[in-house]
């Protein structure tokens, strides 16, 4: 009778289940032995470091299609399979890493969808005196303006950073941000648009808080779309907006139409 263990005995000293010593019989990473006079296989010493051998590269994050070769091959081979293994698995830490960095930021709300530049001018705006859904307001349409024009949106917010130090450039966006209660033919909405763009023609720098976001291409869908964020089509917000735009072009000033 040949000496050796059963495949279940060798599959509980390598440290593996007898499924997987199968699966590695089927794909040829190991030699299935042959059976003894009483009809079991039997396990020797060299096939259990086989074994233990294969587990550990498929362990180390060696394909399987890749484990036989580098069993029957030298030990320069077998050292630059190793060295390519050690370097997917660190992409996949690193890939791991920022996946739980970015549950950390979806935890602290907006740090997860905008950049901490963005985050910061957020939490100046009630001091600013913004209320909250004004504030909630503005996070959503940065939101979709950075991913609707990213390439745009770090210079739209140092655009955004400069203007807000200027306290006229705030009461024309508060006022803006009121209007919203006023009725639709309220006659100050006219007014203040005129204002809004008045402000906007003296202050060339100002203005691009308004311009900076026109994409290079589908410029007009997606101005649109980050522009008429939220609001209503007739609502006051809407009409606000379509006039500024309107006073804007008639100056000269390139805005994209829907």
């Amino acid at each position: 009778m040949r000496n050796g263990v059963t495949i279940g005995q060798a599959a509980a000293f390598v440290g593996v289940t007898v499924k997987t010593v199968r699966h590695y019989h089927k794909l040829g990473l190991v030699a299935e032995p042959e059976r003894d006079r009483s009809g079991y296989r039997r396990y020797g010493s060299g096939d259990l470091l086989r074994l233990v051998r294969a587990r550990s590269l498929a362990a180390a994050g060696v394909p399987l299609a890749e484990i036989g070769g580098l069993l029957d091959g030298d030990a320069e081979r077998f050292g630059t399979a190793l060295g390519d293994a050690e370097r997917r698995l660190t992409e996949q830490i690193e890939e791991l890493i920022a996946r739980r960095d970015l549950l950390r930021r979806l935890a602290d709300g907006d740090r997860a969808l905008l950049p901490d530049r963005a985050v910061a001018l957020l939490e100046r705006m009630p001091g600013l005196g913004f209320g909250a859904d004004e504030v909630a307001a503005l996070r959503d349409g940065w939101v979709l303006a950075k991913a609707l024009v990213p390439d745009g949106f770090d210079d739209y917010l140092a655009d955004v950073e400069e203007a807000v130090g200027d306290p006229r450039f705030v009461e024309l966006i508060k006022q803006g941000a009121q209007a919203a209660d006023w009725a639709a033919d309220d006659p100050r909405i006219d007014g203040l648009a005129t204002a809004m763009a008045e402000y906007y023609l003296s202050n060339p720098a100002h203005l691009k808080t308004v311009t900076a976001l026109q994409a290079r291409t589908d410029a007009a869908a997606r101005y649109q779309l980050i522009a008429q964020h939220g609001q209503e089509q007739g609502s006051v917000a809407a009409r606000l907006v379509a006039l500024v735009e309107s006073k804007l072009r008639a100056a000269g000033v390139r805005i994209p139409r829907a």
